[in-house]
């Protein structure tokens, strides 16, 4: 590693696994890896099903980098945006992309075993349920083109996990290891996170502004803002509102011309700076802090909350949301990949963690909030949102 980390918070819930728990996982490990179990298993019409499950995801494991690539070439062809237009058989779509039928063939009937395409009347492909979602939202395929530094980086596991941050993903986040990265790096490099970002937001956008009543509100400081896309979309849903942007003076650039493209600059102010060491702006009754907490250490973050708290006017209130870990009594529903996924993402991009809503909300708790609550969405996977007050009441 180049600098330390700090590990996480393992949670409560841990303490609480007795020695019978212990030797019951001990007994039904034993049981399956039993050869005669595995074969009755397969004759038996009610646990059958159980057993071919569970050999399809050990397949999906071993797989999974192989369907990651059968998506970036459909990226990179645009065959989704070229399919949602009409379908098309082999050769149309050969002559569109360039690549010979025998090899074209290969990446289309792999992409329609995933799901991305489908089959179509007169040995055409049109676009699958998976595919859909793809032509529709350009932000999908950004991610897509950008993971391509991530597994890059994962080539050799073990060797990203020793040195993690001389990789191509953590050059792509300019500020990921130097402070004084505004006034060093080069105003492209900014820019290219920031659209990359801000592309990819909308889920998070919609997350928010579908769970979330701003009406109480009237003025929002957005702390990390990017290309101000949360923020834009924010002032469009709710028109009483007054912004206020924080992020490093190159990032803002690109903010004010997001406000400016969408005719909103009079409710804009722009407050350069670098939260690592300039205190917040006051004024504002809201700070939200959407996907910025879990790119850096706890320290960080614990300074950050503080300085949050502490810019708030007493029943000022902050809203932070990003994707989230699934707590210990959730895992026990059954396995979420989106959890490796953030993990190895968040270390390749610096020293940020992926951390559960109880870890954030005591956090929160520690640097002053009160009443912090978990706000309930409609589809986590892409962010949960967590509230947090500062009392009207002396402590």
């Amino acid at each position: 590693m180049t600098r330390p980390m700090n590990a996480a918070r393992l949670p409560d819930a841990l303490n609480e696994v007795t020695s019978w728990h212990d030797q019951v996982l001990q007994w039904l490990e034993r049981i399956y890896a039993s050869p005669s179990l595995y074969k009755w298993s397969l004759s038996n019409p009610v646990t059958r099903w159980i057993t071919k499950r569970r050999t399809q995801q050990i397949f999906d494991l071993m797989s999974g980098f192989v369907y990651s690539q059968v998506l970036l070439g459909c990226v990179r062809l645009d065959l989704f945006r070229m399919l949602q237009l009409r379908p098309l058989d082999l050769q149309q779509i050969s002559l569109k992309t360039k690549l010979p039928e025998e090899a074209l063939q290969r990446l289309l009937l792999s992409a329609v075993s995933v799901g991305l395409l489908e089959y179509r009347s007169r040995q055409r492909f049109g676009l699958g349920a998976l595919g859909v979602p793809m032509a529709i939202h350009p932000g999908i395929g950004a991610m897509v083109e950008h993971n391509h530094l991530l597994y890059q980086d994962m080539q050799d596991p073990l060797a990203f996990l020793n040195n993690a941050w001389r990789g191509g993903m953590a050059e792509y986040w300019p500020y990921a290891h130097d402070a004084q990265a505004a006034e060093r790096v080069a105003q492209d490099k900014f820019s290219r996170y920031s659209d990359l970002m801000a592309s990819s937001q909308e889920f998070v956008v919609q997350e928010i502004l579908g769970a979330y009543f701003f009406d109480e509100h009237r003025c929002v400081l957005d702390v990390g803002a990017g290309k101000g896309r949360f923020a834009s979309e924010l002032a469009l849903h709710a028109k009483h509102l007054d912004l206020k942007l924080f992020d490093l003076p190159p990032v803002l650039e690109l903010a004010k011309a997001t406000f400016e493209s969408k005719g909103l600059l009079d409710r804009l102010s722009l407050c350069p700076g670098n939260f690592l060491h300039d205190a917040l702006p006051q004024g504002a009754d809201l700070v939200t802090l959407v996907r910025v907490a879990h790119d850096h250490p706890d320290d960080v973050v614990q300074q950050l909350l503080r300085k949050i708290y502490e810019a708030l006017p007493v029943g000022g209130t902050l809203l932070l949301a990003e994707p989230m870990a699934r707590t210990y009594s959730q895992s026990a529903d059954g396995p979420t990949q989106t959890d490796a996924y953030f993990h190895f993402y968040l270390l390749a991009m610096g020293a940020g963690r992926l951390r559960t809503p109880e870890a954030l909300m005591l956090m929160m708790s520690e640097a002053g909030f009160a009443r912090v609550e978990l706000v309930p969405n409609n589809m986590p996977i892409h962010a949960q949102i967590l509230l947090g007050r500062k009392s009207k009441c002396l402590p």
